[in-house]
């Protein structure tokens, strides 16, 4: 079973006709005017290709909804979200290891950057 994490905590998954795409796929190849949702594999979460993929397919004008999928660790979720996820898919062992305590800490993802604590926000 997996578990799709939002800014809001854990969810059942609610749908299952993605655009599957590898975190190598050339985003030149992709239209952004399509509206079928994107699922971007993570086959590590040492792997940060699918972070750059995401952020290019926004900056492509890809409006519809962006699902990270597999090895995305919980201290990555506020870096899923500022590169254009919307929400993340994680299997259960990995709930078990990372509770939904510990995504629920970084999903105030605005405001958790350097960039805010270099100005003191």
């Amino acid at each position: 079973m997996t578990i799709i994490v939002r800014d809001d905590g854990f969810h059942a998954d609610d749908r299952t006709d993605f655009l599957d795409l590898a975190s190598d796929t050339d985003p030149a190849t992709l239209d952004p005017a399509t509206t079928q949702p994107i699922r971007i594999a993570f086959p590590s979460s040492a792997d940060g290709r699918g972070f750059s993929l995401a952020r290019l397919l926004r900056l492509r004008g890809y409006t519809g909804r962006l699902r990270a999928q597999g090895h995305v660790l919980a201290d990555q979720y506020a870096m899923a979200r500022r590169c254009g996820f919307d929400e993340v898919e994680i299997d259960d062992t990995l709930a078990a290891r990372q509770p939904e305590d510990q995504w629920l800490f970084r999903a105030d993802w605005k405001a958790q950057n350097y960039q805010s604590l270099l100005r003191g926000a």
